[in-house]
């Protein structure tokens, strides 16, 4: 956990990333794809699960967030069109998983379209290819920002039920969120 006073650095994101270890247990439709539920009525997954609407129906998911929209390798192509008539409500943002990605112009929107989805008492899978670095670098800002969360604490509660791992690019620009929350809540001189 960060000190107060002291910056979040990569260094202890990575180092967090490595010292909690996710609960690996037997999914009952894992067949139908892969997605835990990390914060409640807030799922990660990957591609695969966000195509199988029926699943999605059974579990009570009314909104999904597809951070790697596209029809390109590393991407998975739903959209709007896919979830029409279905009931649920979709969003997308084409990412590519890349250290280099600014994936903080998304941090805002994300948030928002989690809370949507919430506040209408509803369920949300976040998902992107493989439900690892994308997905759950938006959802541990989403703990961040509208839960109060710090970085180690978002990452810790997830990493407790699924084995997330954003790129070290997507840390830093978490690093860097969570020093300028941490600075607006005065934890950090």
């Amino acid at each position: 956990m960060p000190e107060i006073g002291r910056d979040t650095r990569l260094s202890t994101l990575v180092e967090t990333i490595h010292t909690c270890k996710p609960v690996i247990r037997s999914l009952s439709w894992k067949h139908d794809g892969d997605l835990d539920e990390v914060y409640p009525g807030i799922y990660v997954g990957d591609g695969e699960s966000s195509k199988n609407i029926s699943n999605l129906k059974r579990l009570g998911i009314s909104h999904v967030l597809n951070t790697a929209d596209g029809d390109s390798s590393g991407m998975v192509t739903t959209g709007y069109k896919f979830y029409r008539g279905s009931g649920i409500n979709y969003q997308g943002f084409t990412l590519a998983d890349l250290p280099t990605t600014n994936i903080s112009v998304y941090f805002k929107s994300a948030s928002d379209f989690i809370d949507s989805a919430l506040a209408g008492r509803g369920k949300i899978l976040v998902h992107c290819l493989m439900g690892r670095s994308r997905s759950a670098t938006l959802v541990i800002v989403y703990l961040m920002l509208r839960r109060g969360l710090n970085a180690v604490a978002a990452i810790s509660l997830m990493r407790r039920v699924r084995d997330v791992r954003p790129n070290d690019g997507f840390l830093m620009q978490i690093a860097e969120l969570d020093n300028k929350l941490r600075r607006e809540r005065g934890t950090l001189t």
